[in-house]
C-alpha cells in the first residue's frame, strides 16, 4: 500500500487539492458538505494475534482494551443481517506513551466479529469458534516501522504475534455534515456492514470472507463520522465514486472540530495527552489500572488543572478576510498588546489550523503570529468541549 511520504509540516497541495480546498472554502469550510469518504493514506494497519493479546495491550496503552475481549452488553452493537442478528464490538481509541507520560503514538483498535458471533453458512446460527483472538490497529503510517519495533521491545515473552499488514488492509473515513447529524440522531446506526442493510452484509458475515468488514462510528466523537479497516483490494461499502474525496478534506474537517491525529499533529515525545484533549476524545481510561506513562496522566487528571489545551484556529486579516497558506507549524501565537506568548501553532492548512494555547490567553481578541503582524489568530471553542474545561470568565470570552 502506498504510504504517506510527506509530513504535514511540508505538505504542498497540488492543483486539484487547491481547487478542492477553494470549493470547500466557499461552503464555509465543509460546514454544508454532505457525506464523503476518503482513503487514509496517512494510516497503516497492524494485526495482533495470540492468547495474551489483550493482556499485552492492556499494560501498554491508555484505554481499556478489555472491552474488546469481553464487552459489556451496552458496548455491543447488534446488526440484523438476513433477519438474524450478529454482534459487533465498537473500536477503542488509545495512545501509547513514554514512561514519562508523553505522547508517542495513537491507534484505533478493532476486533473483527469472532466466528461464534458470526452466522454460519446457512444463516441460521453461529459458526465455529477458532478460539484465537485477533485485533487490528489503525496506526500512523509515518511511524509504522518504529511503532512495530517499540511494540516488539515491550512484548518480551508475551504470547502475542505482531504483524505488519499494511499491504493487505487500508483505513477509511466517512464524514460530512449530514452524516455527522445522522450518526448522532440515530444510535442504531453505530455500525454499517457491507451493502448498507441488505443481504450482502449478512452473506459476508456468515461466510467469513474478505467482505465481512464494517463501518464503525468514530470512537472519539460522533461529529467525526464513521471509520473502518477494509481489504486493500476492495472499495468499502457505501463509498460512491462521486463521494470519494482527498484526505486533506478530512484533515480540514478535523481541524474545524479541534481534533489532532497522528504524530505529525501530536508531537511525539513532547505532547501531554490531556492538553491534546485525549480524555475528551474517549482515548483515556482513568480506572483501568497501570500502563506505561500512567502516573503523570493520573496525577494531572486528579489535580484538575490543565492550563493549556489544543484549539481550532482561524487565520485572518484585520478586516476578517481569511489568510491562505501563510502560517507554518511551530509558529508562535502571541498577544499583540503585551508581546506575551499565548501558545504555538501545531498544524496549519490554508486559513485553518490547530494550536496549543494557554486558556487564560486563548480567547483574547489581540492574538497574532510572531513575525506576521498582518495575521490575526482567532481561537474557537469546539462545540463538543465539556463546560468544565473553561472557567466562567473564559466561557464568556470564548462566546463573545
Amino acid at each position: 500500500m502506498h504510504r504517506f511520504k510527506q509530513s504535514l509540516q511540508f505538505f504542498k497541495p497540488n492543483s486539484s487539492i487547491i481547487n478542492s480546498y477553494i470549493c470547500f472554502s466557499r461552503q464555509s469550510h465543509l460546514e454544508n458538505a454532505g457525506p464523503m469518504a476518503t482513503l487514509l493514506k496517512t494510516r497503516s494497519v497492524i494485526r495482533f494475534t495470540g492468547p495474551e493479546t489483550v493482556k499485552f495491550l492492556q499494560g501498554l496503552v491508555t484505554n481499556d482494551v478489555r472491552r474488546l475481549e469481553d464487552p459489556q452488553a451496552d458496548d455491543r452493537t447488534t446488526l440484523a443481517t438476513s433477519n438474524v442478528p450478529f454482534v459487533s464490538v465498537p473500536p477503542v481509541y488509545a495512545a501509547l506513551l513514554t514512561p514519562q507520560g508523553r505522547f508517542l503514538y495513537d491507534m484505533f483498535l478493532y476486533r473483527p466479529p469472532r466466528a461464534d458471533e458470526k452466522l454460519d453458512r446457512t444463516g441460521s446460527g453461529p459458526g465455529p469458534d477458532s478460539g484465537e483472538l485477533e485485533l487490528f490497529a489503525d496506526v500512523d503510517a509515518s511511524e509504522l516501522d518504529e511503532l512495530l519495533q517499540t511494540l516488539k521491545k515491550y512484548r518480551l515473552r508475551s504470547k502475542v504475534e505482531i504483524e505488519n499488514v499494511a499491504d493487505d488492509f487500508s483505513c477509511w473515513q466517512r464524514f460530512g455534515q449530514d452524516l455527522a447529524q445522522k450518526s448522532s440522531e440515530e444510535p442504531d446506526a453505530a455500525s454499517l456492514g457491507w451493502g448498507g442493510g441488505f443481504d450482502r452484509s449478512g452473506q459476508s458475515s456468515s461466510q467469513g470472507n474478505n467482505r465481512g468488514w464494517l463501518w464503525y462510528r468514530d470512537p472519539r466523537l460522533d461529529c467525526l463520522g464513521f471509520r473502518g479497516i477494509f481489504p486493500s483490494n476492495t472499495t468499502p461499502p457505501l463509498v460512491e465514486a462521486d463521494k470519494e474525496t482527498n484526505e486533506e478534506n478530512y484533515l480540514l474537517w478535523r481541524l474545524e472540530k479541534g481534533v489532532a491525529e497522528g504524530s505529525a499533529e501530536i508531537p511525539k515525545g513532547e505532547a501531554v495527552p490531556l492538553e491534546y484533549n485525549l480524555a475528551g476524545l474517549n482515548g483515556i481510561s482513568f480506572d483501568k489500572g497501570c500502563y506505561v506513562g500512567q502516573e503523570l496522566i493520573a496525577r494531572t487528571h486528579h489535580r484538575g488543572v490543565i492550563r493549556k489545551r489544543l484549539l481550532p484556529l482561524k487565520f485572518v486579516t484585520d478586516s476578517g478576510k481569511e489568510v491562505e497558506q501563510k502560517v507554518a507549524p511551530r509558529s508562535e501565537v502571541i498577544d499583540a498588546s503585551s508581546e506575551k506568548k499565548a501558545g504555538t501553532v501545531t498544524t496549519a492548512l490554508g486559513s485553518r489550523g490547530l494550536g496549543l494555547l494557554r486558556l487564560d490567553e486563548a480567547f483574547k481578541g489581540s492574538l497574532t503570529v510572531r513575525g506576521l503582524d498582518d495575521v490575526k489568530v482567532q481561537a474557537i471553542k469546539p462545540e463538543w468541549w465539556p463546560a468544565e474545561w473553561l472557567s466562567d470568565q473564559q466561557e464568556e470570552t470564548a462566546a463573545a
